[in-house]
């Protein structure tokens, strides 16, 4: 760590000014992303739990207690209100909205408000995930979320552990990410499947870069910043940070669901 040394600016306030005595940095650096680490953990849990049981009160074998269908699925009328009715799009959309409401509210907000809206969007994320239940089968499903995890894991250690600056390269994984948000968009309405195919794999390859990106970001964050400051202010960075890291690994394993999940 002793090599990272620039002034690196803290977005909840006043930058370290001086050297904090390294063993106590290097003893609450690692306090500090267990503590995101266990934050986005929670979150996952809860996103996960929160699909599965959604989709299980959305699905019946019961013909006559059937609303509805999606192909051959039968649907409650709860299954029917959450994935065929208008209401599909509050669902989906209520998840942004609430990272808009973190990310730029964290400064007002109380560390236990910040933490409970995180786990609100968590739950709601799972609401929004329940679908691929519908698609994929469910063992491909959970295939493809221990790639993920694994994945993740290894890119978060190198982004953690490397020597290397990665600071340059966030401009440019901000910019792929606009182009496949930007070609996402496009494709809803000439659904090409290589288009798709395009996205996933260049989707793949920016979640990665921007996961070892995010990792070194909140270690310097914290090493430049709020190691010096401690208290509400790191609190509430480890909570954003978990929920940069939470947003990575979703993608992450949407993306790769699509490029490796077998459809049911």
């Amino acid at each position: 760590m002793s090599d990272l040394d620039r002034n690196y600016a803290s977005p909840f306030g006043r930058a370290a000014t001086g050297r904090t005595d390294a063993a106590a940095v290097d003893a609450g650096l690692r306090s500090y992303m267990l503590k995101i680490y266990n934050y986005m953990s929670i979150g996952l849990a809860i996103t996960g739990l929160a699909a599965l049981g959604l989709y299980m009160a959305a699905v019946t074998t019961d013909t006559t207690a059937a609303a509805g269908k999606i192909g051959s699925v039968l649907l409650t009328s709860f299954g029917v209100a959450l994935f065929v009715s208008p209401l599909k799009w509050l669902f989906m959309l209520a998840p942004l909205v609430m990272v808009f409401a973190i990310s730029f509210g964290i400064n007002r907000l109380r560390p236990s408000t910040a933490q409970m809206l995180f786990w609100v969007f968590s739950a709601l994320m799972g609401i929004s995930l329940s679908s691929i239940f519908l698609v994929y089968t469910h063992a491909s499903i959970v295939r493809v979320f221990f790639i993920t995890a694994a994945s993740f894991g290894a890119l978060s250690l190198y982004g953690y552990t490397t020597k290397r600056d990665m600071t340059g390269m966030g401009s440019f994984l901000m910019m792929g990410l606009f182009g496949i948000i930007i070609a996402s968009l496009v494709n809803i309405f000439v659904a090409s499947s290589m288009l798709q195919f395009i996205v996933s794999v260049v989707g793949v390859l920016i979640f990665a870069g921007l996961t070892a990106w995010d990792t070194q970001r909140l270690k310097n964050d914290y090493i430049y910043g709020y190691a010096a400051q401690g208290g509400d202010i790191a609190e509430k960075a480890a909570i954003t940070g978990a929920l940069s890291l939470y947003l990575n690994f979703i993608n992450l394993f949407t993306l790769l669901l699509q490029l490796l999940g077998q459809r049911d």
